[in-house]
């Protein structure tokens, strides 16, 4: 009996211990199943903490690059560049790694330059690329087809026209001096470059482009118009009554002393002994062109500028040539957007005491742009110079005061109440 029992008590030990057994087996497979799922897991967040730590430390590395200096610190280009290098070479791996597309070498090159250019945020200086530049040059030398418009970039958004070519299809049309250019073809313009617009404006003699037109800041107009071969005419003179010679200036571009000579020529050869010189939307062009006018003016020798470089080197500009023209009076006409080459000759002319000024403050732009051509054709346009009047007084961001203010609102194209007043002033009326 106590055998059975010891029998039956070894038999329930057995079980007891296989049953343990079953259970540790059991409790093993378990987990090593969830270790195995544990190292999968952990391998699948490892390998993704690994992409996006390296992802990630490249990003750090641009940041780094990138937000260096403090806001509204100051830096050299050179030390732009070294941030820039590194950015830009962290960017090309991710893009060599990532990127499905294909790449044109030039047009990244070329926009990259742009971009780097523009973050100057000086809106004077600007790359552009051979052709480009070739259309730039058309521009200036009214060598190309288009309307006869010539334009620039106002605050608003759009694009101003400053002023209408002769006989131009502009002209023909109706399209006026002030009128703003809101859509090409039916596609608003809104804060596009004034350079683009040009572009899109121009073509071959022969075509049509739709322009919309804001006038007087509430009518809307839209012209279709033929483009045709422009003939550009920077200044355009005219007698008024008396002996009133009246010269009208589209822009100082090249070849705009040449003709505003012959045109002066002209007047005083109809017996004009007062002159008015009308600047209004006149927003500049070459300087050498505005000075070789005042070297019409002013005695050899006399002051036409003062310019300061980079590096604060100050430079003298004098008149170079005997003065030809002596007038009883001179009067000035500008208006807000009378700018740059247009400043330049004003206060030459009103330092050495030659004019009365009359019309609108004058636009502030004391600053001037030298050309870098590169091997490949393409060009930098950079700001390089600030210049002062003969008496060393500042332009930038000011702009000129004139004598006589008065605001041109009118909108009947007979009636031009700035010119009256100035004839009045070149008189001795006033």
């Amino acid at each position: 009996m106590e055998e059975n029992q010891e029998n039956q008590q070894e038999k329930e030990e057995v079980n007891a211990n296989d049953e343990l057994a079953y259970i540790k087996k059991q409790w093993l497979y378990k987990t090593i199943v969830v270790i195995v799922i544990l190292c999968c897991l952990i391998g699948v967040a490892s390998a993704s903490v690994t992409y996006y730590y390296t992802i990630n430390k490249k990003n750090q590395k641009f940041v780094a690059s990138t937000y260096k200096l403090e806001e509204g610190e100051k830096t050299t280009a050179k030390g732009a560049i070294s941030d820039l290098s590194d950015t830009l070479s962290t960017f090309a791996e991710i893009v060599d790694d990532q990127y499905v597309g294909e790449i044109d070498k030039k047009v990244l090159v070329d926009e990259t330059v742009k971009g780097f250019i523009k973050g100057l945020g000086d809106d004077y200086s600007e790359y552009m690329t051979a052709e480009e530049w070739e259309k730039y040059q058309e521009d200036a030398l009214g060598n190309y087809s288009g309307v006869g418009i010539v334009m620039m970039a106002d605050d608003n958004g759009y694009i101003l026209v400053t002023s209408v070519i002769k006989d131009s299809p502009s002209e023909k049309a109706g399209i006026k001096q002030g009128d703003y250019i809101i859509g090409v073809n039916g596609e608003s313009i809104y804060k596009v470059d004034s350079q683009e617009v040009s572009n899109k404006v121009k073509g071959e003699a022969g075509t049509d482009v739709t322009l919309n037109i804001l006038r007087d800041g509430s009518e809307t107009l839209e012209f279709t118009l033929t483009r045709e071969n422009i003939r550009m005419y920077h200044v355009e003179g005219k007698m008024l009554e008396g002996d009133i010679g009246y010269i009208a200036f589209s822009t100082f571009d090249s070849g705009c002393s040449e003709e505003f000579e012959q045109e002066v020529d002209k007047l005083v050869d109809s017996g004009a002994k007062k002159l008015i010189l009308d600047l209004r939307y006149n927003t500049g062009g070459a300087v050498d062109e505005a000075l070789k006018i005042l070297d019409l003016f002013l005695e050899k020798g006399q002051i036409e500028l003062i310019t300061q470089s980079a590096s604060g080197l100050k430079l003298t500009t004098s008149s170079q040539t005997d003065k030809k023209y002596n007038f009883d009076n001179i009067v000035i006409i500008m208006n807000q957007y009378t700018a740059s080459a247009s400043e330049i000759l004003t206060g030459a002319l009103i330092d050495n005491g030659l004019v009365k000024t009359i019309g609108e403050k004058s636009y502030g732009k004391g600053i001037m742009q030298s050309v870098f051509r590169l091997l490949d054709g393409s060009v930098l346009k950079l700001t390089t110079q600030e210049y002062n009047t003969p008496n060393g007084t500042k332009i930038q961001g000011i702009g000129i005061t004139p004598d006589y203010e008065i605001k041109d609102e009118n909108t009947d194209d007979e009636i031009d109440s700035v010119l009256e007043k100035a004839e009045s002033v070149v008189k001795g009326e006033e």
